[in-house]
């Protein structure tokens, strides 16, 4: 992987992810997620559902048309929620991204966007579509792991075995992915996941009326 797939995948990279937990605050609230297996099922649902979405823009970044990708990500995430939390964590990648990679490519995505959706800003900064799949791809399923270790004490170890050997299964999304770069953005699939669109909404309107330790 290239320096900049490595740096934005890095949880220590001020991107501002570490603030997000991809919907398993909610879930753990709900008592949905308890323990390493019900954690893997939330984290293989995600990465085939909402981080599947993400890696095929981000691939699709790679090639610039900034502007329709952004317009088509937005269309295909219907929550609220889950646009604003994207954007969030787009414009804490652009603040960092502006001090290390003042690229024309950043340029003209943050003259056509200030405010970045977070696959298409890693798609621009990365450069190349498996790459910048690969990171997206992981990171829909290292935040909410490493919210998990936070929010049920779980073991460290454990959760990090469960990551590892969800390797062949972040690849194999990566891959499909990529295979898309070169596809119109409004012919992009859309996988959908509504579960967590309505935990998103759930945790946004809980949030506003008490301390929860995630943004999302």
């Amino acid at each position: 992987m290239n320096l900049a797939a490595l740096m934005i995948a890095d949880s220590r990279f001020p991107g501002g992810g570490h603030a997000h937990s991809g919907g398993l605050e909610e879930a753990v609230a709900r008592r949905l997620v308890t323990d390493e297996p019900s954690l893997r099922s939330f984290l293989v649902g995600r990465l085939r559902t909402a981080g599947a979405l993400s890696a095929v823009f981000a691939a699709a970044a790679t090639r610039g048309r900034y502007a329709e990708l952004d317009a088509e990500l937005d269309a295909r995430t219907p929550s609220p929620a889950q646009r604003n939390a994207s954007r969030v964590q787009g414009r804490g990648i652009a603040r960092a991204a502006k001090r290390a990679w003042p690229t024309p490519a950043l340029a003209e995505l943050l003259r056509v966007t200030p405010r970045p959706h977070h696959p298409i800003i890693v798609g621009a900064l990365v450069g190349e579509g498996f790459e910048a799949a690969q990171t997206v791809a992981y990171h829909a399923v290292t935040g909410p792991a490493t919210g998990a270790i936070r929010l049920l004490g779980l073991d460290p170890f454990g959760v990090n075995a469960v990551l590892a050997r969800l390797a062949p299964e972040i690849d194999a999304v990566a891959e499909e992915a990529a295979a898309h770069a070169d596809t119109p953005p409004e012919d992009l699939p859309a996988p959908s996941a509504p579960g967590l669109d309505l935990l998103a909404e759930a945790h946004d309107r809980h949030h506003s009326e008490e301390v929860r330790l995630f943004v999302s």
